[in-house]
C-alpha cells in the first residue's frame, strides 16, 4: 500500500502490543495533577513578563484568546483519548483519522514541542533558581549560567542540572513520578495563591491605563493582543500530556476526560487571576523583561520575605513541568517507534515499566538545547509545533465523527463541529502571529523531517509490512 493511503484502524490499534507493556498504576487525581504539573509553570512565572510587553495590561484578553482555543484543543483531546486510549497522544490520533504521511509529520512537530517546553522550562527554572542562590550567598559565574548567546557566557549549568534530576525521577518509575508530581503541584498552587493574597491589597486601577497600548494585532504582526496570545499559547498547554499516559491509566474511559478538562479549568481561572493581580500591583513596564517577574512585583512590593519564598516555590516545583513533559516526550517516541517510524530499540521498556532508552536519549537533547538557547527562542518554536498538534485534533475530531458516527465515546465534545472549527481557526491564526523566523524555522524542521520518512520511515512503517498491523 502507498504510504500517501496507509491508515491505521482504531481497532488494530488498541490490540494487544507484543513484549513488555507500560503499567496502568494511575488515576484521575495523578492525571489532574500531572496536568495541572505540566500547565502551570515558565508560562504564568516567567512568559507573563514577555506577553506584557506585547500587550500592556490587555494581556488579560491574550490569556482569554489562548484558553478559549486551549480549551477546544482540550475536549477533543478529551474525546480522542477515551476512543484510542494510546501512548501517542495527537500522533495517533492523526495516524487513525489523516493517515501515516499526516501522523508523521504531527508526530515530528510533537518532537519538537515537547523537547523545547522541556528545555525551555528548565531555561525559566534557572532564572529562579540563580538569584534564589544568590539570595543564599552562593554566586555562581556568568559563565556557567547563561549560554552562549549572552557575552560572557558558556552554558546554563543550572538548566542541564534540573533535567538530569527530573529524568532520574522519572527511569524509577511512572507511580512514583507521578505522586511526587502531585505534592509539588500543591506547592506550586499554594506559591500562586499566596502572590495573589499579598499583590490584591496593592492594587492600582491606574496601571491597566493604557489598556491596549499596541492594538489587538492580526496574523503577521509581532505586537499587540494576538502577538502576545501566540506566545501565552505556551503557558496553557500540557494537558496534552495526560493524553500520552493513557495506556498507563486505569480506566482511561473515565479518568482522561475528567483530567484534561479538569486542569484546563483550574489552570484557566488561576492564570487570569494571578495576571490580573499583577497588573494591578505593578506597572507592565517594571516586569515586562524580567525573568522572574513574580518576584519582581514582590520586591518592589517591599516583600522580600514573600519574593524569597515565591522563588523558592518555583525553584521547587517547576520541575513539574519537565517531568510531564519528558515523560509525555517518551511515550511519543514509543507510539512512533511501535509504528516502525522510528528505531524499533526505542521502544524498550525497563521492568519497571518505563521506556528506558528514549527517555534517556531524550533527556541529553533537551539538555544540550537548554544549555545553551533562550527562553524566547524555545518558547515560540515550540509553540509552532504544538499549533500543528492541536490544529490535527480538531480536524482528527471532525473526521471521526463523520467517519465513523455510530463508534462508542466514552465522552462526547458538546458542538463538535464549533469546538474542532475553533480549534483549528484558533491555532491557524497563532500560528501567523508568531515570529517570521519561527515560522522559518518550523517549515525547515518538518522539510528534515519529511525527507527521514521519505527515506527511511515510509519504509520500515509497520503497515509497509503488514497492513492488518
Amino acid at each position: 500500500m502507498a504510504f500517501w493511503n496507509r491508515r491505521r484502524s482504531i481497532d488494530a490499534m488498541l490490540a494487544p502490543h507484543e513484549g513488555p507493556a507500560l503499567k496502568k498504576t494511575l488515576s484521575w487525581p495523578h492525571l489532574m495533577a500531572l496536568g495541572v504539573g505540566a500547565i502551570v509553570g515558565t508560562g504564568i512565572l516567567t512568559l507573563i513578563g514577555v506577553g506584557a510587553g506585547l500587550a500592556g495590561p490587555a494581556v488579560l484578553i491574550s490569556f482569554a484568546l489562548a484558553g478559549l482555543v486551549c480549551a477546544c484543543a482540550a475536549l477533543a483531546y478529551a474525546e480522542l483519548s477515551t476512543i484510542m486510549p494510546a501512548s501517542g497522544s495527537a500522533y495517533t490520533y492523526s495516524y487513525a483519522s489523516l493517515g501515516e504521511i499526516f501522523a508523521w509529520v504531527v508526530g515530528w512537530s510533537l518532537i519538537l514541542e515537547y523537547s523545547l517546553v522541556v528545555s525551555a522550562v528548565a531555561v525559566g527554572w534557572s532564572g529562579y533558581a540563580i538569584p534564589f542562590l544568590a539570595g543564599l550567598g552562593i554566586d555562581l559565574p556568568l559563565a556557567l549560567t547563561v549560554g552562549p548567546h549572552v557575552e560572557g557566557g558558556l552554558i546554563n549549568l543550572p538548566a542541564v542540572f534540573i533535567i538530569a534530576v527530573v529524568t532520574g525521577l522519572l527511569l524509577m518509575g511512572t507511580k512514583e513520578s507521578a505522586t511526587l508530581n502531585a505534592v509539588l503541584v500543591l506547592v506550586k498552587i499554594a506559591a500562586l495563591v499566596a502572590f495573589v493574597a499579598i499583590a490584591l491589597p496593592h492594587f492600582d486601577a491606574a496601571n491597566f491605563t493604557p489598556f491596549m497600548p499596541h492594538g489587538f494585532g492580526a496574523p503577521f504582526v509581532q505586537t499587540g493582543v494576538m502577538a502576545a496570545a501566540a506566545i501565552i499559547f505556551f503557558a496553557f498547554y500540557g494537558f496534552d500530556a495526560i493524553a500520552t499516559a493513557a495506556e498507563e491509566t486505569k480506566k482511561p474511559e473515565r479518568d482522561l476526560a475528567i483530567g484534561i478538562i479538569g486542569s484546563m479549568v483550574v489552570c484557566t481561572v488561576l492564570y487570569i487571576v494571578v495576571a490580573a493581580a499583577a497588573i494591578g500591583a505593578a506597572p507592565v513596564a517594571s516586569f515586562s523583561d524580567s525573568p522572574e517577574p513574580l518576584s519582581l512585583i514582590m520586591r518592589g512590593l517591599g516583600q522580600g520575605v514573600a519574593a524569597q519564598w515565591i522563588a523558592a516555590a518555583a525553584v521547587i516545583a517547576l520541575p513539574t513541568v519537565l517531568l510531564a513533559f519528558l515523560f509525555g516526550q517518551s511515550r511519543i517516541f514509543l507510539g512512533m517507534a511501535r509504528d516502525g517510524l522510528l528505531p524499533n530499540r526505542l521502544a524498550r521498556i525497563s521492568n519497571r515499566g518505563v521506556p528506558t532508552v528514549v527517555t534517556l536519549f531524550t533527556a541529553i537533547v533537551v539538555a544540550i538545547l537548554a544549555g545553551i538557547m533562550r527562553l524566547d527562542e524555545l518558547a515560540s518554536l515550540a509553540n509552532a509545533g504544538t499549533l500543528m498538534a492541536f490544529m490535527a485534533v480538531g480536524i482528527s475530531l471532525i473526521v471521526l465523527r463523520v467517519r465513523e458516527p455510530n463508534r462508542e465515546r466514552k465522552f462526547k465534545a458538546p458542538l463538535w463541529w464549533l469546538v474542532g472549527g475553533v480549534a483549528i481557526v484558533g491555532c491557524i491564526v497563532f500560528f501567523f502571529s508568531l515570529k517570521a523566523s519561527t515560522q522559518l524555522y518550523f517549515l525547515l524542521w518538518n522539510l528534515f523531517g519529511l525527507a527521514i520518512y521519505l527515506l527511511w520511515s515510509s519504509k520500515n512503517a509497520r503497515l509497509a509490512k503488514s497492513p492488518e498491523a
